[in-house]
């Protein structure tokens, strides 16, 4: 399975993924994920926001243990982060199988649709609509780098975008979801291969428009110039300080600029700040302190600064009993916080859920550097074994 996902949607010149919602890499990676369902004899369910389904049993008997992950990509990003979730599932099950194990309970996996938001810049859009923290209204306005909207770019991929918004009735069907996931750090180099999650950092994406005057590069005299790039680097090294400081992160990652001449001075410079806390309060003090550290600058600069607040996701604490049931199965597996969002803090708010990370090495993600040794993922399959076992054979 790993094998045959690799070349998938990857690029090149940079060896990193490029599988982004609804485009061809997307549309190979939704076929390889219906014909592993086929070939285990499960049934493929595509629900009404795009997210893909492998049941094995009843779904509509209740109280479904559900695994699985995504397969989409940030731009340029590693083999494991997704992926890795997706083929440990089937695996699992392969494994559970060749142990004669007797489902008391259905089993379903996943592929959830756009996790990343690298195309449309708000992440989970497929959990997000499932349990209804994206409104319909609000995905029909979502636009891609071209301008292509949401909904479009649905219906080109032959989903049908009208049926789109929140589903209760699936999530009702659900009695607990596991997620698991390559690491996103290095809490567990020191430790054993698998871990268990405890809490997910409240995180969001905001985008800072600083708004200056176009000119000539070579004719306007410093001081009669109206340059928003110097306020945004200069609020760029702001955020750094103080998410240091704040014990935090601050992250501008992505930049658009008008008109973008190498010659000109910019009339517009957009910069999208991505920011995460162990708590949100911390979150929300850190967001206003760069919001003020730009005003202020912009101020010096003649350049005015708006902020508009794209996505937020508040702090998620994975369900308790079940995290320690997990961890208690796998023989007291470490138990570890994480920045990163997923699917499985989407669906927190609905369901019971909990996640399983496999040992990254080097703690790079979103990379082709991304790593994960064959022995720490053969392990986590093991794991994930052992907790669907549990869950869905008692």
């Amino acid at each position: 399975m790993w094998a045959e996902l690799l070349p998938v949607g990857r690029s090149a010149a940079s060896g990193g993924y490029r599988r982004f919602a609804w485009n061809a890499a997307d549309a190979e990676c939704r076929a390889w994920f219906e014909q592993q369902a086929r070939d285990r004899g499960l049934a493929h369910e595509l629900d009404r926001n795009g997210n893909q389904w492998a049941w094995l049993g009843d779904p509509e008997a209740g109280g479904a243990v559900v695994t699985g992950s995504h397969l989409d990509s940030v731009p340029d990003g590693g083999a494991f982060d997704g992926p890795l979730g997706v083929v440990s599932s089937f695996a699992a099950l392969d494994e559970l199988r060749a142990r004669g194990a007797r489902f008391a309970r259905p089993l379903a996996i996943v592929n959830f649709g756009d996790e990343e938001g690298a195309r449309f810049g708000v992440a989970c859009i497929g959990s997000r609509l499932t349990a209804g923290v994206l409104s319909r209204e609000a995905a029909y306005e979502l636009r891609d780098a071209d301008g292509v909207r949401l909904p479009d770019a649905m219906e080109r991929a032959g989903q049908d975008p009208t049926a789109i918004g929140a589903d209760g009735e699936r999530l009702a069907r659900i009695g607990a979801f596991v997620e698991l996931h390559v690491e996103q750090g290095r809490h567990l180099a020191e430790h054993q291969p698998v871990g268990v999650a405890s809490a997910i950092w409240p995180h969001g994406r905001w985008r800072f428009d600083f708004h200056g005057e176009a000119n000539h590069a070579g004719t306007t005299r410093i001081e009669d110039r109206r340059d928003p790039m110097l306020t945004y680097a200069t609020t760029v090294l702001a955020a750094r300080k103080k998410a240091r400081l704040a014990g935090a992160l601050a992250t501008f990652g992505k930049v658009a600029v008008e008109p973008n001449g190498t010659n000109a001075i910019a009339s517009l410079v957009r910069g999208w700040l991505d920011s995460r806390a162990a708590d949100e309060a911390t979150l929300t003090a850190l967001v206003e302190e760069i919001e003020r550290a730009a005003a202020e600058r912009g101020e010096r600069d003649g350049v005015r600064v708006e902020l508009t607040r794209e996505s937020y996701t508040p702090v998620v604490g994975f369900d308790g009993p079940l995290r320690d049931r997990l961890a208690a199965r796998l023989g007291g597996a470490p138990v570890l916080p994480t920045g990163a969002g997923h699917d499985a803090g989407i669906l927190a708010s609905a369901v019971p859920t909990a996640m399983l990370f496999v040992r990254n090495p080097s703690g790079v993600s979103h990379s082709p550097a991304e790593h994960a040794e064959t022995a720490d993922c053969l392990a986590g399959v093991a794991a994930l074994a052992d907790v669907l076992e549990d869950l869905a054979c008692h």
